[in-house]
């Protein structure tokens, strides 16, 4: 299959330098301790993606007003199957004087309303409420750690609030000088950072004369809490924590501990701003405590791939933060600007390599990053005289709106269905080109020479027609570009143009519309023995009756004619199907009514293997609203500076993963108090831990706990560290 090289028109749709503001930081890992009385597992981690979440790819729209965000989530993001969007931060900001706006003027904060150059509050509640109606999750760049710097002399805003900056007063929130760092804790009379490998300056004195809030004080911390239960309350996802680096580790788990639940009964989403460079308690490794950290180490090694020779990347990621705390990126904001990250300047091979971290599969949540031109580091994005962001308006010159991008934007539908499968079948003509599968579900060819590559290819899919997803797209069982022919052996001859990809997935088999709403790969070769799987879901909708159907030829190969009738026992439905023992598949719960009307179960499909003896599996019907409210209570002495967490063996508990674990509150002390929102009918097992400033984690002694949850209302335990 031949391939020409795409138009790369930005304008299509498919359906530090700056350090003087913006808060980014010069930082490096922690070993965290545990007793050992740790729990007992079978799997010691698991991912930190957003809890309930299915989709995870953040398009990170840079200071698009909230309008144009709306828009983004409702004709792009949602359609093209995006997980998230992150906006920028939403709170009143300092506006300086002259026709300048420098785009770092919302990383100042001068007030905790929602009125700001993106937009009025009504505006930003408007805009969240319609990216969840297009499945799309909201994250929020929150400016924590400082105010607007004291160096500034303007005391205007985008919004209105009343401040000065100059007196380190806020009148808008509350904040006098009392709430700001000086000297001491900072030991430096200036307030800046000398050694920025000393904890104490990097987290106690200004950061490039920005206002350090004294976050270790109550008040500080209930003022900032408050804000981001603000967002909350407007449906807010979760947050990109700016400058973390700067703020204690200790603090920041202070204030997380005293935001909500998420309106999806979930916590919210945290990744967070350290920049590499330094040790200890400066390290990115020992702020994964309080969230995922910031993909720098992806975003330095990505381009130095790209700039050089790619045939080195099948092991990708190794030496980074572990993947599933790398909240990976080609670039941000203040990467493009100070020339450690690629960029859109870098054209072709800046898109290439985005394409290449949304095929690839290393990190938690891959972000493609849509921003706006500039020739100068301190540009304003586009805006009226006021300083007002205006509507995004995708041509060259103007915004560079790579996540619309055709290769881009289906690339994320591909990263979707192969995602968590293992990279296979690896090629390379040891220089600039290589290619991959994921699993049996996905393949890739990336070039990133000066002229075309061909080559016969072990794809690992099954025999097939497939659609280029890169350029074309897919509909109805056609695709509206070229396309590759797979054998029955697997292979495929393909042409793949200078500094292009081509990509191929079992979503996009040309003359099947595929299992709805997602596809599965076909089914392995069915090994000689069998085992006993046993299924059951609850939470599904009433009034008919609940099938299962999936991938395999014994779930009915995504057939609803031939799906496997399950048995109602109260809330539950369940079967036991005799699967091929060590066969990875994917399935789905359908209802099928009398008529033979079916409603699919939402995306995304469920993945699961079968081992070499019989096991179950416990589902929840995607989609299902009913929970059963658990609070935990737990009498635990501590010393200041010291949290208390729950975590437990299912996802609403952390998975055992301790990254993941719910933060409790100690407004009761000595008893830590904090509700959770698990599914109903649910056997789970949990612990306390504490957690240090430095990171170091105490589990309490003793067997796992355990309990469960009903069909319905609330569960109170009441438990003493052990």
């Amino acid at each position: 299959m031949s391939s020409s090289p795409r138009t790369r028109a930005r304008a299509r749709s498919s359906g530090l330098a700056a350090l003087t503001a913006a808060g980014v930081l010069v930082a490096g890992a922690v070993a965290f301790s545990t007793s050992l009385s740790t729990p007992l597992r079978s799997s010691s981690t698991s991912s930190t993606a957003p809890a309930g979440s299915s989709n995870d790819v953040i398009a990170n729209l840079f200071e698009w007003n909230w309008p144009s965000v709306a828009t983004e989530c409702t004709t792009v993001l949602g359609p093209k199957g995006y997980g998230a969007v992150q906006v920028a931060p939403p709170q009143d900001s300092i506006r300086l004087a002259g026709a300048t706006h420098a785009w770092w003027d919302v990383y100042q904060p001068v007030g905790y309303d929602l009125n700001s150059r993106m937009g009025s509050e009504a505006q930003f509640a408007s805009m969240v409420s319609a990216c969840h109606a297009a499945g799309v999750k909201v994250y929020v760049d929150a400016v924590l750690n400082h105010t607007a710097g004291s160096n500034q002399t303007s005391t205007d805003s985008y919004g209105g609030d009343s401040f000065n900056p100059a007196t380190y007063t806020y009148g808008s929130i509350g904040y006098t000088s009392s709430n700001f760092h000086f000297d001491p804790p900072c030991p430096n009379s200036d307030l800046s950072i000398k050694d920025w490998n000393n904890a104490t300056q990097v987290q106690e004195c200004q950061l490039l004369s920005l206002s350090d809030l004294y976050t270790e004080q109550d008040s500080v911390r209930g003022k900032l809490a408050g804000y981001l239960n603000k967002l909350e309350g407007y449906g807010v996802d979760g947050f990109r924590m700016d400058s973390a680096k700067h703020i204690a580790q200790a603090d920041m788990a202070a204030i997380l501990a005293q935001t909500n639940n998420t309106n999806a009964g979930v916590r919210p989403y945290v990744y967070q701003e350290v920049m590499p460079g330094g040790s200890g308690a400066l390290a990115p490794a020992a702020f994964e405590g309080n969230g995922n950290v910031l993909g720098f180490d992806y975003a330095y090694g990505i381009r130095s791939a790209f700039l050089g020779s790619i045939s080195g990347l099948q092991n990708f990621g190794q030496g980074f933060e572990p993947s599933a705390s790398d909240a990976v990126m080609v670039t941000n904001h203040d990467l493009e600007r100070n020339g450690t990250a690629l960029s859109y300047k870098d054209g072709a091979t800046y898109t290439l390599a985005t394409e290449f971290e949304l095929a690839y599969g290393w990190g938690s949540t891959p972000q493609v990053y849509s921003g706006f031109d500039y020739s100068t580091n301190d540009q304003s994005p586009p805006a009226d005289a006021n300083g007002f962001v205006t509507g995004t308006v995708c041509e060259t010159g103007v915004w560079e709106c790579l996540d619309r991008e055709q290769g881009v934007a289906n690339l994320v539908g591909f990263h979707n269905v192969t995602r968590g499968l293992d990279v296979g079948n690896w090629w390379s003509d040891g220089n600039n080109a290589i290619a991959f599968s994921r699993g049996s579900a996905g393949w890739i060819s990336v070039n990133n020479e000066g002229s075309a590559v061909s080559s016969s290819y072990q794809t690992g899919l099954p025999a097939g027609t497939y659609c280029d997803v890169v350029h074309g797209e897919f509909a109805g069982g056609s695709c509206s570009g070229p396309t590759v022919v797979v054998s029955a052996s697997g292979t495929a001859t393909v042409t793949t143009a200078s500094k292009d990809a081509v990509a191929i997935d079992v979503d996009a088999v040309v003359g099947s519309s595929g299992p709805p709403p997602t596809s599965a790969s076909s089914s392995p070769s069915s090994p000689s023995s069998s085992v006993a799987e046993t299924f059951t879901v609850t939470g599904a909708p009433s009034g008919a009756p609940i099938y299962l159907v999936g991938s395999l030829s014994a779930l009915g190969s995504w057939a609803p004619g031939s799906a496997i009738p399950l048995t109602q026992n109260g809330s539950q439905w369940s079967a036991t199907v005799t699967l091929p023992a060590s066969t990875a598949f994917q399935y789905k719960y359908i209802a099928k009514d009398a008529g033979g009307n079916v409603t699919w179960e939402p995306d995304p499909n469920h993945s699961a293997a079968t081992g070499t003896s019989a096991a179950s599996l416990a589902d929840t019907w995607h989609g299902a609203t009913a929970t059963v409210s658990v609070a935990f209570n737990v009498n635990a002495t501590t010393w200041y500076g010291q949290n208390v967490y729950v975590v437990g063996s299912i996802p609403a508990l952390g998975s055992w993963n301790t990254a993941s674990a719910v933060a409790l509150s100690s407004a009761g002390y000595p008893v830590w108090s904090g509700a959770v929102a698990l599914p109903p009918n649910t056997a789970f097992e949990y612990k306390y831990l504490k957690k240090d400033p430095d990171g170091t984690i105490e589990w309490e002694s003793g067997a796992n706990r355990t309990s469960s949850t009903g069909a319905s209302g609330s569960v109170t335990l009441n438990d003493s560290w052990k």
